[in-house]
């Protein structure tokens, strides 16, 4: 794993916080020897716009009580949809369940290794969707 042990103390906070909110099936990856301008993925889902909304607050939160660390950019808060939380060493991508199961991030990163997390900071199942 080439990720600094900067932003793999992020990815533990983010994905700690996003579980504390029910995040759904938080996985992180390292894609430091893909992309140039970050080390780390933190993705996780929610069912619905207000729990998006709610998760990435407290990851904004504890980000920032715990770490110091305030986000660069913030991209898609209006929709409550897909939020990117960009901190430099780490994104977070937080979807909906809608969106996640669509874009497929985790098929697009999958060949990256995966950041182990605590298991406390995994979160939930994803809840299946009506068909």
């Amino acid at each position: 794993m080439t990720a600094t042990d900067r932003a793999v103390e992020l990815v533990q906070v983010a994905a700690e916080a996003a579980s504390d909110k029910l995040g759904q099936e938080i996985i992180a990856y390292d894609v430091s020897e893909q992309l140039i301008i970050t080390d780390a993925f933190v993705l996780c889902s929610a069912p619905n716009d207000r729990q998006v909304r709610a998760i990435v607050d407290e990851v904004e939160d504890q980000l920032r009580i715990k770490s110091g660390a305030k986000p660069v950019r913030r991209e898609g808060e209006r929709d409550g949809r897909w939020v990117l939380l960009d901190y430099a060493d780490i994104i977070v991508h937080v979807q909906h369940e809608e969106e996640r199961g669509f874009y497929g991030l985790e098929r697009l990163w999958k060949d990256c290794p995966e950041i182990e997390l605590p298991e406390g900071s995994r979160g939930a199942e994803r809840t299946p969707l009506d068909e």
